[in-house]
């Protein structure tokens, strides 16, 4: 079963890699970029603000705390354990997988931080923001969806390390939320 799940998540992956244009790598690149989302990162923090008034510190500060459990759990509790070699690293795959600039990454591919650490604030902005921006949280959880794939595009991240990096990313966004609801309104969550 697991070798039927490996090959069948390496068979995707080429899929998708396979699909790349010079257009489609210039715009998969820049998605990826975390520069390129400023705007939008600035936007949740206008409308947090706008929302929570004095509580948004707290809100902001339990987005950034997030942010960095997520990025670095991804690392430590799972790259460095897992110790899968990204697509670009695999010599299974040599000669098959499509670079971007010749941008290949670290040695280890699972999980994808990228996901991880995208979907942890597309979760924790969706608990945050969902009654008044029902339509733009639905919105952020589509760009980390768009970067996720851009991952797998680019060469760097098999669908399965995107696809557990998403769930791992949305797990430490609702649990975020839970402990800033519990500390900044000393209350359970109104989920």
């Amino acid at each position: 079963m697991i070798d039927f799940l490996t090959n069948t998540d390496k068979e995707v992956f080429l899929f998708i890699n396979g699909l790349h244009s010079d257009f489609f790598d210039i715009i998969m690149w820049w998605v990826s970029k975390t520069i390129t989302w400023v705007p939008l990162y600035l936007l949740i923090i206008y409308l947090i603000i706008k929302k929570y008034r004095g509580k948004s510190v707290w809100i902001l500060l339990f987005a950034v705390i997030l942010v960095s459990v997520s990025d670095l759990t991804s690392v430590y509790l799972f790259k460095n354990v897992f110790m899968r070699l990204r697509p670009c690293h695999n010599p299974e795959l040599e000669g098959l997988v499509h670079l971007v600039k010749n941008k290949c990454g670290g040695a280890y591919s699972f999980i994808s931080s990228h996901a991880a650490n995208n979907f942890a604030v597309a979760t924790y902005t969706f608990f945050c923001l969902r009654k008044p921006y029902l339509i733009l949280t639905i919105v952020i959880f589509c760009c980390a969806a768009l970067i996720g794939y851009s991952r797998i595009y680019l060469g760097v991240h098999y669908p399965a390390d995107v696809l557990c990096g998403a769930i791992w990313g949305f797990l430490c966004g609702y649990l975020f939320y839970l402990l800033a609801q519990r500390i900044a309104f000393k209350k359970k969550s109104d989920f």
